[in-house]
């Protein structure tokens, strides 16, 4: 029955659900540690007057990607729209950092 708490083995869904929350916290921590060192990197950007899109960096990113997609079996094409997300949202941040008077 869905949603039942009935075990498997040892471990009931709401184990393994607490197991999955756990990694989602993990998971959005990092995702901000993530968007905070870019922060620092839009703010070295706009000192050093570093153009904020980097599209080399953004194909390493999207490789580095691919090939873990791909060593551990997950599927490229997500990997490649979450990071389409992530980019888009620190290039959203990076913006602000740079479009900001010092």
């Amino acid at each position: 029955m869905p949603g039942s708490a009935a075990p498997v083995g040892d471990v009931t869904i709401e184990v393994l659900r607490e197991r999955l929350d756990r990694i989602d916290e993990r998971f959005l921590e990092e995702l901000r540690a993530r968007i905070e060192i870019c922060i620092e990197i839009a703010h070295f950007k706009r000192e050093n007057s570093v153009p904020m899109m980097q599209p080399h960096r953004i194909n390493l990113v999207h490789e580095r990607a691919a090939k873990f997609g791909e060593e551990n079996g997950l599927s490229q094409d997500f990997l490649h729209e979450l990071y389409d997300l992530v980019i888009a949202e620190t290039c959203r941040v990076e913006d602000l950092v740079i479009g900001a008077v010092a």
